[in-house]
């Protein structure tokens, strides 16, 4: 039955174009270089693109370098932020016989009243001062122009706050008089022990145009591309500890991806579909992640529609530009920095202009020497995260006109939704899948 339905679904086209290539690491070589690097490629690119801003900003004060601050001269000084955070975990303290003073229960988040910010260049540091400047704000690693003066207790009083504000943005297209749809889903979570298949199969019938009638199958006849953003499969955790395995241990590991791949050659079959790795995937660790290896999905990578992605993800559809993480980065931010919600982090990284701040100094990242690939240099139009707790959305707006559709795609294992957004006009919607039986 479901296959006659297959024949009179005439599926809509997209045109795609993948932006990943600022992320594959087969072009870098490791030499044991060190992290300082990227934190001097961070600073001068944006070192260089804060200068043009200042004249706008405060015509009349000269940029100086933090080495050559004068006492009650008002000037503005560019660098890198770094916030001293009392509760911040460090690796020496696991070591330490000492009595720790770190308390026994670990908190959310290591924000405590008595964190501070500096902001160094590459010759000099100064702590910052006054009001002006929240530290639950900001995180170590973002790149700022800040106006102020030199106190006599040796600070910087911080008068004004300088961000490089969202970047510049490629125009949308004219809109166009059809619907189409991508689908983005997240934590799959395939081998966890309350793991759901049913959910998963249901929401792929759904969306292959095998479940419905005939105005749903419609529907899903305008699902152009589907996005899966990390944490497709849970590895049994006892298992991995490094030591060698048994036969009937690598099956267990192995099962959850041969489920995986099952499911996707389902939705591979009918229409595109990326996946990204996430931290808990068979991929490398540090960000950015590489591709699943192509080998684990011998099914799905048959098709021309499957393609296996970098995570941070960057693309176009029909030239609407699209750039997504599996959620690291905000899950990072949301230990050393406060927000009222999730999409409040994603937004100050678009103003930052930077993905993930806190690589190199919290959340692992390749040690790169002349780059940072996370430095945004065009705004997307769609910016996504996944593995998030549950599903918000916002447009927010540029001082040059830019518009950008953020997207936190929830953990489908957990919540059974996926998110729907219209390439038309970037509305957004969920698709929610429950499996429960009501007693």
């Amino acid at each position: 039955m479901g296959m006659e339905k297959e024949k009179n679904l005439h599926r809509l086209q997209c045109s795609y174009a993948s932006l990943d290539e600022s992320f594959e690491i087969s072009k870098e070589s490791y030499r044991g270089q060190q992290y300082s690097h990227i934190y001097y490629a961070r600073l001068n690119l944006m070192r260089s693109l804060l200068y043009s801003l200042v004249s706008n900003w405060k015509p009349f004060s000269p940029v100086c370098p933090v080495l050559e601050l004068e006492e009650g001269k008002e000037c503005v000084i560019i660098g890198t932020l770094y916030k001293h955070m009392k509760l911040k975990p460090r690796v020496l303290d696991e070591y330490s016989k000492e009595k720790s003073t770190i308390p026994l229960v670990k908190p959310h988040n290591f924000i405590h009243s008595d964190d501070y910010l500096i902001l160094e260049d590459e010759k000099g540091r100064v702590k910052l001062g006054g009001n002006f400047i929240s530290p639950s704000v900001y995180a170590t690693g973002v790149v700022v122009a800040l106006h102020g003066k030199e106190s006599g207790a040796g600070d910087f009083l911080v008068l004004d706050v300088l961000e490089a504000g969202l970047p510049p943005q490629i125009d949308r297209p004219l809109k166009s008089r059809e619907d189409k749809y991508v689908v983005f889903l997240s934590g799959l979570s395939i081998g966890r022990s309350n793991s759901n298949p049913l959910q998963f199969q249901l929401l792929i019938d759904h969306i292959t145009g095998h479940l419905g009638d005939e105005m749903e199958q419609s529907i899903a006849s305008q699902i152009v591309h589907v996005i899966i953003a990390g944490n497709s499969v849970e590895i049994p955790p006892g298992l991995l500890n490094g030591q060698n395995l048994a036969s009937k241990d690598l099956s267990r590991i192995a099962e959850p991806i041969k489920e995986l791949d099952i499911m996707l050659n389902q939705i591979a079959a009918g229409l595109p579909l990326d996946i990204m790795p996430g931290p808990n995937d068979p991929s490398n660790f540090a960000l950015p992640q590489q591709p699943l290896h192509r080998c684990l999905f011998p099914g799905s990578s048959a098709y021309n529609t499957f393609r296996s992605c970098t995570n941070p993800h960057c693309f176009e559809l029909d030239n609407v530009r699209f750039l997504g993480t599996a959620g690291q980065n905000v899950d990072d931010l949301d230990k050393y920095s406060e927000a009222k919600d999730k999409l409040e982090f994603m937004e100050r990284t678009l103003r930052w202009r930077h993905l993930a701040p806190t690589a190199p100094n919290t959340l692992g990242c390749y040690p790169y020497t002349d780059k940072d690939p996370f430095l945004i240099d065009i705004c997307p139009h769609v910016y996504f995260v996944g593995n998030q707790n549950k599903y918000e959305t916002r447009i927010i707006k540029g001082s040059e006109g830019q518009l950008v559709r953020l997207i936190c795609v929830p953990k489908f294992n957990e919540t059974g939704v996926a998110v729907v957004l219209n390439l038309k006009d970037l509305e957004c919607h969920a698709l929610s899948f429950g499996t429960q039986l009501s007693s």
